[in-house]
Formats: structure tokens, sequence, C-alpha cells
């Protein structure tokens, strides 16, 4: 069985975020992490190969540094990192860099292909339906378990306040949530094995054979970002020190009425 997982580099928020002067981030000046969801993903990936036998792939599109997040998955236990760089692939949105890593899994055999529900960079929750659709596979998204029966997937997939359980023939593509289980860490014998034994395969526009150049980085996106800003700074607030309980009741129920809460 062979298994792709799709994982994203993304800032680390606690760190703060830079942008570039055209609105889109400057990934290579902040301090990455990861993406949870994907993270998930890639535990689900890996529990399934403990469990029935299988060969885990990871890829990732971005910078040449995040290499850094395919030796941390390899050190997990996947089995081999592709890593889709290019210059002429910079400033992507959903419609560009999902239409590139389906390019790139093209290349590549699959039965199950698994992604996180959204990254937190973007929250859109968007690139892995739109692989799927690139690639004319089945897709079940909000993943809260997986199994395998036989040539097909199980999903308990979330919906509000209760749930679905979908069954899928493979291959398909499965979004996971963060929430799907909780990551194992990496070991000392998996790091030197990603380092020294395993291999990323790295990747350019030339190797994206099946792949429209107007549907590629900046200019093959048809998202545009009219604005970008850090998150808004919160004023301290009106402060009301010197009430009693029965005055603070009051003071809070007016207020509510006041903006039409209640």
């Amino acid at each position: 069985m062979n298994i792709i997982v799709c994982i994203k580099q993304v800032p680390d928020t606690a760190g703060g975020v830079v942008f570039n002067p055209d609105g889109t981030l400057n990934r290579g000046a902040m301090l990455t992490i990861m993406n949870p969801d994907d993270k998930a993903g890639l535990e689900a990936a890996l529990r399934l190969k403990d469990q029935y036998g299988a060969h885990v792939t990871v890829v990732t599109m971005g910078l040449p540094k995040a290499e850094d997040v395919l030796r941390e998955a390899m050190a997990m236990g996947a089995d081999e990192g592709v890593l889709i760089t290019d210059r002429v692939l910079g400033g992507a949105d959903t419609w560009a860099t999902s239409s590139t890593i389906a390019a790139g899994i093209r290349n590549l055999d699959y039965d199950l292909i698994i992604t996180g529900r959204q990254a937190i960079d973007g929250d859109t929750a968007q690139v892995g339906p739109q692989i799927a659709e690139h690639l004319d596979i089945p897709v079940i998204s909000y993943a809260e378990e997986i199994k395998l029966d036989g040539d097909y997937i199980i999903v308990k997939r979330q919906y509000e306040d209760r749930y679905h359980e979908v069954k899928a023939k493979l291959p398909c593509l499965i979004t996971a949530l963060a929430e799907l289980n909780e990551p194992r860490y990496m070991t000392p014998g998996g790091i030197f094995d990603a380092y020294d034994e395993k291999k990323v395969t790295v990747w350019g526009r030339a190797d994206l054979k099946d792949l429209d150049d107007a549907n590629i980085g900046l200019n093959g996106s048809p998202t545009k970002i009219a604005k970008a800003s850090d998150k808004v700074r919160k004023g301290a607030g009106e402060k009301k020190a010197d009430l009693d309980p029965q005055g603070a009741c009051d003071y809070i129920m007016g207020k509510l009425t006041e903006k039409h809460v209640i």
C-alpha cells in the first residue's frame, strides 16, 4: 500500500508574522513548524503503516528550507520525502498550490492521499479537496477516525454536533483534523535515519509534466490579496473596580442591553 501525506511548513505564529510588500507571507523571515492538521494526517498514515504495512511518502511545496519539515516527518517514520520548490511557483494561492501538488503526485504511485484539513497560515481548507478534484478521485474531509476494509477506506467524519461514517473505494483523499490523534515524537534512531539513510527528492517546474503555466505561482493565482496585516491589537477596555457584586451585575446587564445583545 502506498500512502502519500501532504504536509506544509507554516509560520510559528508565536514568533510573529512578516509580510512582503505584495501582501504575501515572507516565509524566509519567520520561524516555522509542521502544520498541526498535517501532523495528525502523518500520524494516521504511520498507524496504517504499523497495522497493515505501507510505504509512506511525504510531499511538500515550499522554499528549499521546507526540507526540514520533510526530515522531521521521516524521523517520525515516513519512508521518503518529496520537495517541490521553484522560484516560479512562489506566491501561489490555493488553486495554484493544489494544481502544482497534484502534478507532483501524478509522478508517484498512491492508494491513499492524506492532507490536513487546513493550514494555520491560510485557514482555507481548500487545498486537499482541490487536489482530489485535479486527480479525479473521491475526497472525505474532516476525518476523526480512519480504518481500512479491503480496497475501501472507512472514515468517521466530523459534522457539526454529530458525525458521518463514510466509505470510499481506494484510491481516495482524506483531510485530517488535528483531533484525529496524538502524533508521535521523533526517535533518536529515526532522526539518524532521516538525515543519513532516507532521501528527499527535489522537483522543480521542469519535473511537473502535466501542469499548465497559467495555473502556477503568483501570476496563476486567481485570488489576489487586497490588504494584509498582523493581528489587531485590542485596547485595555473599560475597567470598573468600585462596584459591589449587584452593581457589577447591573452594569454588565446594562451594557448588554445597550449593545442589543439581549
